[in-house]
This record gives C-alpha cells, structure tokens and sequence, in this order.
C-alpha cells in the first residue's frame, strides 16, 4: 500500500467511524432501551398492579422475541432489497409507536400482545445494522467499527438504568404510574430519531456525500475486491443452501449461549437487586436500583473496547470468543455464594464484561464467507436461533425461580449454556471442515495473516 492510499484508507475509516457508527450506535441504544424497559417497569411497579407472577413477568419478557424471530430473516432479506436507509428509519418508527402503547397497557393479556407486537415491529433492526456496518468498511476493520457499535449495549444500562429510574420516580406526571411514565418515556425518542434516519443514513460508501471522491474510490473498490474474493470462494452460499450451511448452525448455537447470559441478567438483575433488601437488609430507593443495575456495564463497556481492540490489532482469534464464553459461564453461579450485595454485583460485573467482550469479534467471524442476499440470511438466521435465547432465558429463569423459591438453579442453567458456547467454538475452529466448520482462516477477518489498525 502507498502512502497516498494509506492517507485516504485511514480518513475513509475515520469518517466511517465519527459520521456514521454513532448515530447507528444511537439508534441500537435506543432500541435495547425500548426492549428492556419491562425489567425496570416489574420490580417498579409494574408487576404489583398487573398481579404478574414470575413465570408471567418471564413470559413477557421472553415474548418478544416469538415476534421477532418470526419476522427477522424476511425482515433482513427486505433491508437488502430497499435500501438500510428506508428499513432501519421504518423499524424504528413501528417499534417506536408500539413502545409507545405500553404506558396504557391495563392487564397480563395486552402484556403479553404488546410484547408479541413489538417483537415483530423489531424483527431485522439488529442483524440489519450489523449487516449495514459490515458493508460499509472492509473486514480489517470490521471488528473494530463493530466493537464501536457494540458499545451502545452496555452503555444502554449505563445511562438507561438510571435514566429509568429517574423516570419512575415522575409518578403522578400525566396521572400516570411511574412505570407507565418511564415507558411513555423511551419510547417518544425512537420515533423521532427513526424519522431524522430517514434523511441522514446512506446506504453505501458510494452515496455519502461526507465522503471525498477518492474515499469513496477506495472504499468502494476496496468492498468489491473482498466481496468477489469471498464469492469466488464459496460458490456454494447461497440464501438457499445458507440454511443447511454446517458453519451458519454452529454459530447460531454460540451465539444462543451468549444471548442467553445476556438476557437473563438483563431481564431479571433489576429483580435481583429489588430483592437485597429481603436477603441482606439492604434498602434502596428506585434511582439507587438504577444506578446499582447500572455499575456492572461500565466495566462492560470498557473490556469490550479493549478486547476488540486487541482483536482488530492480531486478527479475530478462536480465544477472542471462547475465553470470554469460559469466564462468564464459570463466574455467573458464583454470584449465588456472594456474601453481600457488593460481592454480587462484583461477580455479575465479570459475567457482563465476559458477555460483552466477545460479542463483537462474534460478529466478524459470518461475514467472512457470506455476502450479498446470503450474507443477509445468514446474519439474520443466526440471531433468529440466538434470539431464542432472549424467550427462554425470561421464560425459564422466572419458571425455574417460581418452582424452586430462588434464582440458584436458573443462574446455573445460563452458566452451562455459556460455557457450551466456549466449547462449540473452540470446537468449530478445531474441525477446519469447509462445509462443516470454520476454518483458521475464516476466524482471521484479514483472510491471511495479520494487520494492524490503519
């Protein structure tokens, strides 16, 4: 490489990453927000005036994701057809407006409804944008505008769980219930920045204007040049044949592992937390929960920052994924022999940066032998499967709680899953099998060697 294009390499990226990353980061924050917002709502409130047991608290939580599964490979399919410009700013006003509705939901039923609904109104936001990120920027620096985006998540419950309890707290505002107000609360802000995506989002290097005419030329000849490499390479993955493709169903199994950590902490931490105080004694008002809920995705944030930086640096590793898996399912069952809420916020911190270190460098590993309509399918299948994780981790978390009087089995439960997702993967790297496993090479997103960031 020259260094005229080194220059114009290094400027396409940044822009890519200042102009581009952190609205899509906002609009993921947003939507994380919108989809949790019934684990601040339960503990808060919620769960008293709509007389939900565990099991029905687990349930709605989990719905959501039936919804969503139904709707997510059509959905990202669509996004490939019209445009991520036309699809992410209409998913986001449909699940803006339908957030919207829960701050008059009145019993268990419409719960669970609106939960389904909302499900659908969000099917293919998330695969959509990760797809999105991945054709803007080459696989060298994939995983490190992904880990950029990824940063949203965590700090989604740095900022939101506060944020939510603040809002709760505004009980009385427009005669409504503080769990009511907090929903009216984040659902007003997706509306309003799923219209302002209509206008500012574009939908490839080629038609941003923030891009100089030699950037775009890199950019664009740069994502041919990967995309006809990777074609040339796998013949064979098509939309169709993505849906028997060995590779595609070992990750969507990893990913299920992950999501299911993810979620049951996401879910049910504001009910653990709420509950210190029949354990230890402890008492807190709503903001403090909030905040509380909030400490161990600082942390988070930071390692996943961190971690993807050492990936993007060497080249994504098996052990860039199955460590992370092996740590947080060994440090999860730990937070149940913790002393003190101190402790077990402490031991949960670990579990959530474990999580969320390996989530972005996941996400580089199918895009290195997909592309086009099948990279679309394949992106979305396996957060489909994985997004099965986000019904059964509500669902069997508040089940096994309600049957057992305590959270010690279900917390065992997501830290099996977690460490069948380090095998899996370590597993997968090991089979080295083109139509079964992925190969070394495959789990490098520079193809061949290593790079370092521009």
């Amino acid at each position: 490489m020259d260094t005229t294009q080194s220059v114009v390499e290094r400027s396409a990226i940044r822009k890519v990453a200042i102009r581009l990353v952190p609205f899509v980061a906002l609009m993921f924050f947003i939507n994380y927000l919108d989809r949790t917002a019934i684990s601040f709502a339960g503990p808060n409130g919620m769960n008293t005036d709509l007389a939900l047991s565990a099991a029905q608290f687990g349930f709605a939580s989990g719905v959501f994701f039936i919804g969503y599964i139904l709707l997510e490979v059509p959905s990202n399919l669509a996004l490939h057809k019209f445009g991520a410009r036309r699809w992410l700013a209409r998913i986001m006003v449909s699940w803006g407006i339908v957030s919207l509705l829960f701050t008059w939901v009145g019993n268990v039923e419409q719960l669970y409804i609106l939960r389904f609904i909302l499900g659908v109104a969000e099917a293919g936001f998330f695969p959509g944008a990760i797809l999105f990120l991945s054709l803007w920027v080459p696989a060298r620096h994939r995983s490190k505008i992904l880990a950029l985006f990824y940063l949203a998540q965590p700090l989604t419950t740095v900022i939101g769980a506060p944020l939510a309890g603040l809002l709760i707290q505004q009980h009385g505002l427009f005669g409504l219930a503080g769990w009511r107000v907090m929903f009216f609360g984040v659902a007003v802000p997706a509306i309003i920045i799923g219209v302002i995506a209509w206008f500012y989002l574009a939908d490839s290097p080629a038609k941003a204007k923030w891009l100089t005419a030699e950037e775009k030329t890199w950019l664009t000849g740069a994502l041919e040049k990967e995309k006809n490499e990777t074609a040339a390479s796998n013949k064979h993955v098509s939309v169709r044949t993505v849906f028997g493709n060995g590779r595609v169903w070992m990750l969507a199994a990893i990913y299920f592992g992950f999501i299911y950590g993810l979620y049951a902490l996401g879910f049910f931490l504001p009910t653990i937390i709420a509950g210190f105080e029949g354990i230890y004694g402890a008492k807190f008002d709503v903001f403090q929960k909030g905040l509380i809920t909030a400490i161990p995705y600082l942390p988070a944030a930071i390692a996943l920052y961190f971690w993807s930086k050492d990936a993007t640096k060497r080249g994504v590793k098996t052990w860039h994924i199955a460590i992370p898996a092996l740590v947080g399912g060994l440090s999860i069952p730990l937070a149940l022999f913790a002393g003190s809420p101190a402790a077990t916020i402490a031991v949960i911190t670990i579990t959530a940066m474990a999580i969320f270190a390996a989530l972005p460098n996941f996400w580089t590993v199918p895009t290195q032998f997909l592309t086009g309509a099948a990279a679309a399918a394949g992106i979305a299948l396996i957060n489909t499967v994985g997004n099965l994780a986000g019904f059964s981790a509500g669902y069997i978390t508040g089940w096994l709680k309600d049957l057992t009087g305590n959270y010690t089995v279900p917390m065992f439960v997501v830290g099996g899953f977690m460490l069948l997702s380090c095998i899996l993967m370590v597993a997968l790297s090991r089979s080295g099998k083109v139509s079964e496993g992925i190969a070394a090479e495959a789990l490098d997103p520079t193809g061949a060697g290593h790079h370092s960031e521009p």
